[in-house]
């Protein structure tokens, strides 16, 4: 089996003896991902490859990918020991042929940057909601077993109060702001998931993700808990553009793939589950003043607040998102890491 880093493989391992998952109803399928080579999608590819091969599943994993030749280099490990994962060019708003059986749909093709959604708001907008109508419609010409959104904690808008929120209190965007865009995209995918579920009968579901991150993060990732990172390793301030008062939730990666397939398998049609790890419910600047304190090589370095009219445009206005994951843990799904294994387990300099 290939080798990934030692971190990374003792995380493939543990998902692999993930005994609430259940792999057997993997066994001789197919299942397409969208998004492979990002964060998410690249440990998710890799948690089925790993799996299947443990699990002599006979298992077929197909990345829909702009790049093949990318997508090879990305994979060149797993597809040197000849596991079973092969490309189909394009994108997600105008699909290829997909040649014989898909099983599975696994969704997770989308921008990420704030700076896109500003600069891009309609190209946002199409790649979510005509990608996704285009996937769901496969699906049901595939009579799919499963179909997973992915989706994000940012359909929950505006919540100032800080009382858990399940998957049904959501609170309030305003779809006139350019950076909502992002949000009210996704609230419209979860809906054409629902949709289908409802009219066609498709097992579709969304799985609303807290921000993802450990091992596989990008060096350049421009994110601000990639930042935040950045800065205590080399010994500079950490400098906020907005007063970092926000909350949220985080989650890991392979915590991420093992709620996504969790989900895949048992969850119910139609429905949406949060992905968090509770615990890690904190604001910006807590988090910043964490990193600070813990990750610099030396000393602490400081967290000081920007914050500009300017600045404060290209963020979501300030909110609470306590979420609770009780609709994903009912299916038996369990996290591992905290947000300091998280960071320590993200290897970025």
């Amino acid at each position: 089996m290939w080798i990934e880093t030692p971190v990374f493989q003792e995380d493939l391992e543990s998902i692999a003896q993930a005994d609430y998952i259940p792999w057997e109803q993997l066994r001789g399928k197919t299942c397409l991902i969208t998004g492979a080579t990002g964060l998410i999608g690249y440990t998710l590819t890799s948690a089925l490859l790993y799996a299947g091969w443990k699990k002599q599943l006979d298992l077929t994993v197909v990345a829909l990918v702009r790049n093949v030749e990318k997508a090879k280099q990305k994979f060149a490990a797993q597809l040197s020991q000849g596991l079973p994962l092969r490309f189909v060019q394009g994108d997600v708003e105008q699909l290829p042929e997909m040649e014989g059986p898909v099983d599975y749909v696994i969704h997770g093709a989308s921008p990420t940057a704030s700076r896109f959604f500003v600069e891009h708001p309609v190209e946002t907008i199409h790649t979510a909601v005509l990608g996704t109508m285009a996937l769901l419609r496969l699906a049901r010409e595939k009579q799919c077993r499963g179909f997973v959104y992915l989706s994000s904690m940012e359909v929950y808008g505006s919540v100032e109060e800080e009382t858990p929120l399940s998957e049904k209190d959501l609170g309030h965007l305003d779809p006139l702001a350019v950076r909502s865009c992002y949000p009210e995209s996704k609230r419209l995918c979860e809906a054409l998931c629902a949709a289908n579920a409802s009219e066609y009968g498709l097992r579709a579901m969304s799985v609303r993700l807290a921000q993802t991150f450990g091992p596989g993060v990008d060096e350049n990732d421009n994110r601000a808990f990639a930042e935040f990172m950045r800065c205590a390793r080399q010994g500079r301030d950490i400098v906020l553009q907005t007063p970092g008062d926000s909350k949220q939730p985080y989650i890991y990666t392979m915590d991420a793939a093992s709620a996504i397939l969790t989900v895949l398998l048992k969850g119910e049609k139609g429905r949406a589950y949060n992905a968090v790890n509770s615990g890690t419910y904190c604001s910006i600047a807590e988090m910043a003043q964490l990193v600070a304190e813990r990750f610099s090589p030396e000393q602490p370095v400081r967290v000081k607040i920007a914050a500009s009219e300017e600045s404060m445009k290209k963020y979501p206005p300030k909110r609470c998102w306590n979420l609770s994951a009780d609709a994903l843990t009912a299916l038996g799904w369990r996290h591992q890491k905290g947000l300091v294994q998280m960071y320590e387990r993200m290897g970025i300099r």
